[in-house]
């Protein structure tokens, strides 16, 4: 049995064009031989009345009073809705579609309520499906959590589900569909002349993920990764081949592949002044910020300066004054930025700096500080400069044309 996987976006279920394109795109597969399974998100994005953060909002009045497994349990309603919905909206075209939640799908999770993970999946039920003839409609974003209910698999999930299905099935190949024609070279948004790439690696695209790309979740990009899941990123509403996302590069690849934007980040620098154990003091501010729940970004460790990104809407939630009372003294700048410079191509080709410096110096963005692993280097500007900085690397390594960046 040829399986295919194809997980639709919320934008793809929420209205009746993106409906009638999720319905031809289920009838293609099947044309070709295959038998489709249907992961869905919850319809649409707030404010629309079955997002998933239209749902928080419900009970959003009582902060204090909120638990974790029954935050799950209103969250996955979203999911649930749009897999009811879609399974009728199939059905009426004649094709025989069947609704499944998480649990009935076979999935079984681990790990805290809001950010669980797959443990297992279970083949028999959708398979079972399969070999009646149905085309299974899988809510994503959820699984069951054994003994307490529903759990959900953070922002994202959706993909994650798809993912997981595709490697518990054995599934030819999973298909990502979403509003865009594939994986971009850059965000149209900020750079006008960024182009839909025909393929990426899985490592790349799991680094433009990890940096803030939202075209997939980091967590499904690892999955495919590790259970060697072929992915396409399509668009629902055109014909476009899309992007295929590979476990291993296809002749000879470019230099940089992607550069990745996230605006709405502070940078802030701890001097830890005059302390005699250093290392014991270090451990001690990571500790605290690790307390608070706060996740770092381009962590920077100096002999007495720590330099790391926060997000803006952590220092409204309390970080500030956590960072006032560590007892150091501390810099925050506000309204930073990140550009991520990605490529698999760059991994021991020396002059790359030198490229992403000069670009950025011509086009007259602030460089604040930058960091690199060994496929990606990442600076931090003013947010102001973000779309500046993102068309000048764009530029500089010829991203704007196939075939460009290769030297």
């Amino acid at each position: 049995m040829r399986i295919l996987v194809q997980k639709f976006g919320g934008t793809s279920v929420a209205g009746e064009k993106g409906r009638q394109g999720l319905a031809r795109k289920v009838r293609e597969a099947r044309v070709r031989g295959m038998h489709p399974v249907v992961v869905i998100s919850a319809m649409g994005r707030a404010p629309q009345p079955y997002a998933t953060d239209t749902l928080l909002g419900l009970v959003a009045a009582w902060r204090e009073c909120q638990e974790p497994r029954e935050l799950d349990m209103l969250m996955a309603c979203g999911e649930i809705l749009s897999s009811v919905v879609v399974s009728h909206f199939l059905r009426s075209l004649g094709l025989p579609a069947r609704a499944f939640s998480g649990a009935e799908a076979g999935i079984l999770t681990e790990g805290p309520f809001g950010e669980a993970r797959v443990a297992s999946v279970d083949p028999g039920p959708l398979r079972a499906a399969l070999e009646a003839g149905e085309i299974p409609v899988v809510a994503g974003f959820q699984g069951a959590c054994s003994g307490l209910g529903v759990a959900t698999l953070g922002r994202g999930g959706s993909d994650t589900t798809a993912v997981a299905l595709g490697a518990g099935l054995g599934a030819e190949a999973v298909e990502i569909y979403t509003d865009v024609e594939g994986v971009m070279t850059a965000d149209p948004r900020q750079v006008p002349e960024a182009r839909v790439l025909p393929d990426i690696t899985l490592l790349e695209m799991g680094e433009m993920a990890n940096e803030g790309s939202r075209v997939l979740h980091p967590r499904a990009v690892a999955m495919a990764e590790a259970h060697r899941v072929p992915l396409v990123v399509r668009s629902t509403f055109s014909e476009a081949p899309g992007t295929r996302i590979l476990d291993r590069p296809v002749g000879v690849g470019e230099l940089v592949t992607g550069i990745v934007t996230v605006g709405g980040l502070c940078r802030v620098c701890i001097d830890l002044g005059a302390a005699e154990d250093l290392a014991a003091e270090r451990s001690r501010v990571f500790e605290s910020l690790a307390g608070a729940g706060l996740s770092l970004d381009l962590i920077n460790v100096l002999a007495r300066r720590l330099y790391f990104l926060l997000k803006e809407e952590d220092l409204r939630s309390g970080a500030d004054d956590l960072l006032q009372n560590l007892g150091h003294p501390g810099e925050v700048r506000r309204h930073c930025a990140k550009v991520s410079v990605v490529g698999q191509g760059m991994r021991g080709v020396p002059g790359v700096m030198f490229r992403i410096h000069r670009a950025l110096q011509s086009g007259g963005v602030e460089l604040i500080h930058s960091t690199d692993s060994h496929i990606t280097i990442s600076c931090v500007v003013p947010e102001d400069h973000l779309a500046r900085a993102a068309c000048a690397l764009h530029r500089e390594f010829g991203l704007h044309q196939a075939g460009g960046g290769a030297t």
